[in-house]
């Protein structure tokens, strides 16, 4: 695979584990297990995931500049 496609299959893997592990976590604190857990949780997830994967590929790079400034020292 080419070196063209690694930014956007990267920022995908580090993306969705994220959201799904933030949906599960603020559906069961804020509802618990109970009845349509599930769903409420595929709700968010579906909501949360298309925001933080395009947010991403405007906070990497801002991310990485300033990791840079900091280590730089």
């Amino acid at each position: 695979m080419t070196s063209r496609y690694l930014k956007f299959i990267n920022t995908l893997f580090v993306v969705l584990p994220m959201t799904l592990l933030m949906a599960f976590v603020g559906i069961v604190r804020n509802h618990g297990f109970h009845e349509g857990w599930f769903e409420l949780a595929c709700k968010a997830w579906s909501v949360m995931f298309p925001v933080a994967y395009i947010a991403a590929f405007f906070i990497i790079p801002v991310a990485k500049r300033l990791a840079e400034k900091v280590t730089a020292r």
